[in-house]
């Protein structure tokens, strides 16, 4: 793109694009530059609009300031849970570390916490289950461990969490049924809590038991999860409101 120059600090612009009747500016100060750009064919766009890219430099001040707002953003991330880093936890951890959540895996056995995501969270404990009370209000618990009774052990706890935003269960129907004897009758568990189980994970419309695919699926499951859990507080507030309005 050919330029024409300019006074210091002043705006620079090239010729119209033909067909827009409108220029590209660079606007530059002594701290940033601002690009300013039509999308048209003469950059093998076709779209229409302009696009505007502010390039600044980082100084000590912006860059503790950028910091700042980026751990206030992580804070307020959802958490996902994966209790097992076994072939479809570790699947489920590679795609949960692509996600805007802050994905946590728990195990008991060392060596399965080995090859996880750096930006995925690992915590190895004899008693995993314990791990589900001191999550954060608004998680989503997956639970996929090398142990039916262990599972079972999590679920029931993550059940008893009304502020969970999902929990669910890898496995057969054969799995939950069992699952759901036992929850009932030796968990001291409900009808209304046990309907909040997700299992199998992932839905049953896809038959492909591979690891990467049924970690796609939960992860999906998972992100529908969260966006409705995390909608609903605003729609319980509004309809508040409006009661009291109509009150």
């Amino acid at each position: 793109m050919s330029q024409r120059a300019a006074a210091p600090g002043g705006p620079l612009t090239d010729p119209p694009h033909k067909g827009e009747g409108k220029e590209a500016r660079i606007a530059v100060d002594e701290v940033r530059a601002t690009l300013d750009v039509p999308l048209g064919p003469e950059i093998g766009q076709c779209c229409g609009g302009r696009v505007e890219v502010l390039i600044r430099i980082v100084d000590a001040a912006l860059a503790a300031e950028l910091i700042a707002a980026a751990e206030a953003e992580e804070a307020h991330l959802p958490h996902v849970y994966i209790f097992g880093g076994g072939h479809v936890g570790q699947a489920l951890a590679s795609t949960v570390a692509l996600l805007p959540v802050r994905g946590v895996v728990i195990e008991t056995r060392a060596e399965a916490l080995e090859g996880m995501p750096e930006t995925v969270e690992t915590l190895l404990t004899p008693m995993p289950e314990a791990e589900v009370r001191n999550a954060p209000a608004g998680t989503a618990f997956a639970i996929l461990t090398h142990d039916h009774a262990l599972d079972f052990l999590i679920v029931a706890e993550a059940l008893k969490r009304d502020d969970a935003a999902y929990v669910g269960m890898i496995g057969s129907k054969t799995k939950r049924a069992t699952f759901r004897n036992w929850f009932l009758k030796s968990a001291e568990g409900t009808e209304a809590e046990f309907a909040r189980l997700v299992s199998p994970i992932g839905g049953d419309a896809v038959k492909d038991k591979r690891p990467p695919v049924i970690a796609a699926l939960a992860a999906a499951e998972i992100m529908t999860a969260l966006v409705a859990h995390g909608a609903a507080p605003a729609v319980s507030q509004q309809a508040r409101q409006g009661q009291e309005v109509a009150g």
